[in-house]
């Protein structure tokens, strides 16, 4: 595996985790929102150390989701920084892996 390979599994594996987690922040606004009714001291510290931790997770993921955005944003300036200094590397890089799909798709036929 490429290091370039590996970079790009790491970009989904974060966009996973950061998908996760907003499913994660909903599923506890909603169980809030749920047991808003509840009384109990128990009940009333579990809820604030829940609205905390949910509050810190927020803000980690908004940081993660810059993160992620600048990184695809500083990959996609030096593709095209790329392009422009290589056209014709870049032509032949398109039309090799054109060519190579054309052959893999018609072998399947």
């Amino acid at each position: 595996m490429s290091a370039k390979s590996g970079a790009v599994e790491g970009e989904v594996s974060k966009e996973k985790l950061m998908q996760d987690l907003r499913v994660v922040v909903a599923d506890a606004e909603e169980l809030l929102r749920a047991t808003a009714g509840q009384a109990g001291e128990k009940v009333s510290a579990a809820r604030e150390r829940i609205q905390e931790n949910l509050a810190a997770a927020k803000v980690r993921l908004a940081a993660a989701q810059e993160t992620v955005v600048a990184k695809t944003r500083q990959a996609a300036n030096a593709t095209d920084e790329y392009v422009h200094e290589n056209p014709w590397k870049a032509v032949g890089i398109g039309a090799g892996v054109g060519l190579i799909i054309g052959m893999l798709i018609s072998r399947g036929r």
